[in-house]
């Protein structure tokens, strides 16, 4: 089992819905990026999804891509985002960390060489959003042959014809993406994710956790009291762009974990 697999194993012999935040890695430089993340656990945060800094983050919103620039600029790297990894290992060995970004990097620093490498920092999972279930062989297989879960995104437009297609290599646990579009762009609503995820949780044992549009404590209590929990990205983004103390954001991630963990 990978510590993905271990932490939701606990969660549900808890009876708690997990929370999952996602910070850029190296925004707005190194040493606060690292200073976020080591503070995130003690903040409530049970999955820790790190961004790989890209220059063409089709995915994400203005408020994430302002921080994949950010990273840029400051000079970050793949090697500088391992080592971040590795940096929070030395005090951590136990919170699971996804590497969640574009094949782009991946595929220019070698398939082997960044499974290899991944695995021996301390990554536990990848989320790669612009390579379908057709291309599995080229990442998605080989990631899980060397100990890392591939998760998947399902959306909205996911229909049932799909579904099994997008499940089938899938594991760590689902995510769905609660709103058409990039992150950050709209509210994530509970009526129309909780028929959803339902839909998803019938086809596939694996927790099912609901990502864009929660920006709120309340959001985060709704939409975890429909799902096996939630990821919230932009909301905590907006601030460390926003130049906030370190303090005040792992602040701020305490009342949103705590709106999750409350469902």
């Amino acid at each position: 089992m990978t510590r993905i697999d271990q932490t939701f194993a606990r969660l549900r012999n808890q009876g708690r819905k997990a929370f999952v935040a996602y910070i850029m890695g190296g925004d707005p430089d190194v040493a606060t990026s690292l200073q976020v993340m080591q503070g995130l656990p003690g903040a409530g945060v049970d999955v820790i999804e790190l961004g790989m800094p890209f220059t063409d983050p089709m995915a994400d919103g203005p408020t994430i891509q302002l921080a994949g620039q950010r990273a840029l600029d400051a000079g970050m790297t793949m090697d500088a985002v391992l080592d971040m990894v590795r940096a929070f290992r030395k005090g951590d060995a136990t919170t699971p960390i996804v590497l969640m970004g574009y094949y782009n990097p991946i595929y220019s620093r070698g398939v082997d060489r960044f499974l290899a490498e991944a695995a021996e920092a301390g990554i536990d999972g990848l989320i790669v959003v612009d390579l379908p279930p057709e291309e599995d062989a080229e990442l998605c297989l080989p990631a899980q042959a060397a100990g890392l879960n591939f998760i998947r995104l399902a959306t909205p437009t996911t229909d049932d014809q799909r579904l099994p297609t997008v499940l089938q290599n899938t594991s760590g646990f689902v995510y769905y993406v609660s709103v058409t579009g990039i992150t950050g762009s709209a509210a994530a609503q509970a009526g129309d994710v909780g028929p959803e995820v339902a839909r998803i949780k019938a086809a596939t044992d694996l927790p099912v956790i609901v990502g864009f549009g929660i920006t709120t404590p309340e959001g985060a209590h709704t939409i975890a009291s429909v799902a096996d929990g939630c990821v919230v990205g932009s909301a905590i983004v907006k601030l460390i762009g926003e130049g906030r103390p370190v303090a005040e954001v792992l602040a701020r991630v305490r009342e949103l974990s705590d709106g999750a963990h409350s469902a």
